[in-house]
């Protein structure tokens, strides 16, 4: 087993931050359809969202998720998330607020994951490297004030993660894992 200090860091990535993969959502379909107001459409209990580990493929996002090859999802077919964020939307609301119904597929804690737009960063989690570039960010939509809580809509602005796409072929796990970066991303 390797120590993180023995971690070599990746071409044009050298910093380091270790985060924790805290959970991982694949969907098979977009549950967020038609009006907030009739609820979400019910999850197939035939396939779990929420994995112990997904894969990834280089410009296609995760295996077995709704946006996995979605042509209308260039650039946006894996979305990362801080769990600090969705924490602080929390206690502004002073609601209690489900990660997983926010429909993120990487909950991330311990850096600053908004700082990730526009950079590529790397994800470690034991199974080997997975590189992504982070895009736009991942912008709340109305069923949050539904689906999370009342208000998470305006409170999720600038908290609600960031738009991604794979850029290599590779496997997350949840656990501890180590975030590489071009520049240094602050702790969360």
């Amino acid at each position: 087993m390797t120590s993180a200090d023995d971690l070599v860091a990746p071409d044009g990535l050298p910093c380091r931050t270790a985060v924790v993969v805290a959970l991982l959502l694949a969907s098979p379909r977009h549950r967020y359809e038609g009006r907030p107001a009739d609820g979400a459409l019910p999850a197939d209990p035939s396939t779990p969202e929420l994995r112990d580990r997904v894969e990834l493929r280089a410009g296609l996002g995760i295996v077995g998720d709704r946006y996995f090859a979605a042509r209308a999802h260039v650039h946006a077919s894996v979305t990362v998330v801080g769990l600090e964020g969705l924490d602080d939307v929390a206690r502004s609301l002073g609601a209690v607020v489900d990660p997983v119904a926010t429909r993120r597929n990487v909950f991330l804690r311990g850096a600053d994951v908004e700082a990730l737009r526009g950079q590529p960063f790397a994800l470690d989690s034991g199974q080997g490297l997975v590189r992504f570039r982070g895009y736009r960010p991942a912008n709340p939509c109305a069923w949050m004030d539904h689906e999370v809580a009342a208000g998470a809509f305006r409170a999720m602005r600038g908290r609600a993660g960031v738009r991604c796409d794979p850029e290599s072929d590779g496997v997350l796990t949840v656990g501890p894992a180590t975030l590489w970066t071009a520049v240094p991303v602050p702790s969360a």
